[in-house]
């Protein structure tokens, strides 16, 4: 009881001191004017407080962007001495999550460190990784850190008992725009299991190899965090981008999408790029840095 008490006076004192930032509000609803679906908006400035939202608290897939709150369980879990970071795993063939996957690559019988499965269910994006891993700690063991952590509906739907309604509307996992953006300030601030987790995890973050999406709009020398999510009719990405004049933090996140292409034409992509690159130039307003001549050979990620 006097956990949740703190956690809701804390929630009450962020919302209180956090300002809305008006004009960059305005930006981004010229922004995503048109969009032929339900886009949802955070942006946080991580140095002067000041928030623009749409449809912050509006409820919306995760997709694969549930695999951080996967990893804070199982650093939670290594945190309590339940793993090993470095333990041995071993692969087996029913772990298999049909698709491209690296890990699906592997042998029956054949072993990896948990700490590479980590570092490839959140720099690759690796399903069967996360699946893994999810299996190893549970989902339910997942959805309650993610309560304890004054969460209140960011949770894994996707083989978790009690879950399946929700999963058949949202998929894998459900979140809103505003608890994505927490989440990532927590880790960044090694607010997360503990001071070290949060390093760790964090610079997996950094390491992203899906990169044609928001990170192609910030310069490849600035440090930024980020993970992404797709499906057919919904496309995220939540990024911290630790810039030169203070750190921001952002997320982008649509459902209901028209164009359910995989096209790099896509119009949610398109969206994500135009929120991203916004948002540089707006809080690096003397940055003259843009995109170079001929780069879009080298972000078709496959």
């Amino acid at each position: 009881m006097k956990y949740k008490l703190l956690s809701f006076l804390i929630f009450f004192s962020v919302s209180v001191l956090a300002q809305v930032d008006k004009k960059l509000t305005a930006l981004l609803q010229d922004a995503a004017k048109g969009f032929d679906g339900t886009v949802g908006i955070y942006v946080q400035n991580l140095k002067t407080n000041k928030t623009a939202a749409i449809n912050a608290d509006t409820l919306f897939p995760t997709a694969s962007m549930i695999k951080v709150s996967i990893l804070c369980g199982v650093m939670d879990k290594i945190e309590k001495g339940e793993l090993l970071y470095n333990q041995k795993l071993v692969y087996r063939d029913s772990l298999l999550y049909p698709g491209v996957d690296i890990l699906g690559s592997f042998k029956d019988n054949e072993t990896i460190d948990l700490s590479k499965v980590a570092m490839l269910m959140i720099t690759m994006s690796d399903n069967t990784a996360s699946l893994w891993l999810q299996k190893l700690v549970s989902g339910t063991y997942i959805n309650n850190w993610l309560d304890q952590n004054g969460f209140k509906v960011m949770r894994v739907n996707s083989r978790v008992e009690g879950r399946e309604p929700v999963r058949k509307i949202y998929g894998w996992g459900v979140t809103t725009p505003y608890e994505m953006c927490r989440l990532f300030t927590l880790i960044r601030n090694g607010k997360v299991v503990s001071p070290a987790a949060s390093e760790r995890i964090y610079r997996n973050l950094v390491r992203i190899y899906w990169d044609e999406g928001a990170l192609s709009q910030i310069p490849p020398y600035v440090q930024a965090a980020s993970k992404q999510g797709a499906v057919d009719a919904s496309r995220s990405e939540t990024v911290l981008v630790n810039a030169p004049h203070g750190d921001y933090v952002f997320s982008v996140i649509t459902k209901n999408n028209k164009d359910q292409s995989w096209a790099e034409t896509n119009q949610a992509d398109q969206l994500i790029r135009r929120i991203s690159s916004l948002l540089w130039h707006y809080f690096e307003p003397h940055s003259n840095w843009k995109p170079s001549v001929g780069i879009d050979k080298y972000m078709r990620n496959e």
